[in-house]
């Protein structure tokens, strides 16, 4: 290690060599001493006193070297013991089992991050470590959102700058309340690819998070388009995941008249799913129908011929998740929550071209709302939705859905493939790419809006400055 003083190794051995003969004789740093020692070699005789004198240098020298060397390869080596463990490699008084008050799942060899190995009594394991680090578990929920592309560079030419700007976007929502985002761009089980790759990475994240009460999956294609909704977690109390969907589709009517089944009565590429036993089991029996499970292929031609409308002979995420539900001897069914009071994640080509329409009701309802022009700091964002969300109730825009007039929750662009390119046959290029740019452009409006900034139109790459007391001063003008 170089002194911060010295270029060269050789002034780093002058300055170890200079400390360790301090430390033999602390009269070295005295003025009066170094005069006095000084003096008297002035007045030896030359010859052998100087011979002596040289030679005792010499040996001066080189011991200091060899220890300075000593030292410099101790600190170095990849093989020296690291202080923070004992010689039994026990975890030190600093490591966090240690602060949390003792040992914890992390020092259980059983409890991995990895599939291929089941996790029991989580639960328990989870609450003992929650009670050791009560300043992660007092308040809230916690949630934690996971998201995550593909390790490699996009092949459609304009794809991992949407990639980037819908990355942006899920860390604005974050940032703006209060979730904690894991954004991933590893393959932790490679026979897992695609769609299944999920699974291993929301396992891994249910491990490495026991702080988290739930764990957010919210795909790469997804856009979040409306800043001030927050998760209605008190309204899952009981239940243990969270998707989008119907459950007419998925459990059927009841009346005698249920429509055949379909892959499509739920999206898979949204959901919430609690942190606890019963879903690291659920997800287990799910991943048994990928692509890790010698029943792949049979499981292909099961889903295939259970539902009519898929098209691909493939066992798949979600048609897996269906029928999983969908038998009413199903062990899962009584812990999931079909929600479609709200856009949990809604279809893009039904969301989109009514985005203009969202954005021009929601400026008429602020012109009229003196506290929703005035200025505000980001740190305040919590205080203006409350306010706004109150405002768009008396306006009467308070609901959600195809007819109803709140910004959607989530835009999902299913089948537009920003990355890969490979697109739905139904779906024209142009229609995605701009679906995606108007959804961020609408859902960054919004957080620049803060910063007193707007995108001069829905497909400009542009900004303008706001005039004070926006949208009021521009219907003024």
């Amino acid at each position: 290690m170089l002194s911060p003083r010295s270029s060269s190794p050789h002034g780093a051995m002058h300055a170890t060599l200079s400390l360790l003969l301090r430390h033999q004789h602390p009269d070295t740093g005295n003025v009066a001493n170094d005069n006095a020692a000084l003096h008297l070699h002035r007045h030896r005789r030359a010859g052998s006193g100087m011979a002596r004198s040289l030679l005792g240098d010499a040996l001066l020298f080189c011991a200091g070297a060899t220890v300075a060397t000593v030292l410099l390869l101790t600190l170095a080596s990849p093989f020296s013991t690291p202080a923070a463990y004992t010689k039994d490699d026990e975890p030190s008084a600093s490591s966090s089992s240690a602060r949390g008050g003792g040992r914890t799942f992390y020092d259980d060899p059983e409890v991995t991050y990895t599939m291929d190995r089941p996790i029991t009594r989580w639960d328990e394991k989870r609450a003992d470590w929650l009670r050791a680090h009560p300043d992660l578990s007092a308040g809230k929920e916690r949630v934690l959102m996971v998201s995550g592309s593909q390790p490699t560079p996009c092949r459609a030419p304009a794809g991992d700058h949407l990639l980037t700007r819908l990355l942006k976007n899920k860390a604005d929502y974050c940032r703006l309340n209060g979730v904690e985002l894991l954004y991933n761009t590893a393959l932790l089980r490679p026979s897992m690819d695609r769609y299944w790759a999920k699974i291993p990475l929301v396992r891994a994240a249910m491990v490495a998070h026991p702080e988290a009460e739930w764990v957010w999956w919210v795909d790469s294609d997804a856009v979040l388009t409306d800043m001030d909704f927050r998760l209605p977690l008190p309204r899952y109390a009981g239940r243990n995941l969270v998707v989008h969907g119907w459950p007419s589709l998925v459990y059927g009517s009841g009346d005698g008249h249920d429509r055949p089944p379909t892959w499509t009565g739920l999206n898979a590429g949204v959901f919430l799913i609690r942190n606890c036993q019963w879903s690291l089991d659920f997800m287990a029996a799910w991943a048994a129908m990928g692509p890790d499970s010698p029943d792949y292929q049979r499981w292909g031609a099961v889903l295939t011929a259970t539902f009519k409308d898929k098209v691909f002979n493939e066992s798949d995420d979600q048609s897996a998740l269906v029928y999983m539900l969908m038998h009413k001897d199903s062990p899962w069914g009584e812990k999931v929550f079909l929600e479609d009071s709200f856009y949990f994640e809604g279809y893009w080509l039904e969301i989109v071209p009514r985005l203009g329409n969202i954005t021009a009701r929601y400026e008429e309802m602020e012109r009229r709302a003196l506290e929703l022009r005035r200025g505000h700091a980001v740190r305040e964002h919590a205080e203006r939705a409350a306010a706004r969300n109150a405002a768009l109730e008396g306006a009467g825009l308070g609901r959600s859905g195809v007819e109803g007039w709140r910004r959607p929750f989530i835009t999902h662009f299913t089948g537009c493939q920003p990355c890969s390119g490979d697109r739905n046959r139904h779906y024209t290029g142009d229609s995605c790419d701009d679906g995606m740019r108007r959804a961020l452009n609408f859902a960054d409006d919004q957080v620049l809006r803060s910063y007193g900034f707007q995108h001069a139109d829905p497909l400009s790459d542009d900004v303008r400055p706001l005039p004070f007391d926006y949208p009021a001063a521009a219907a003024r003008q």
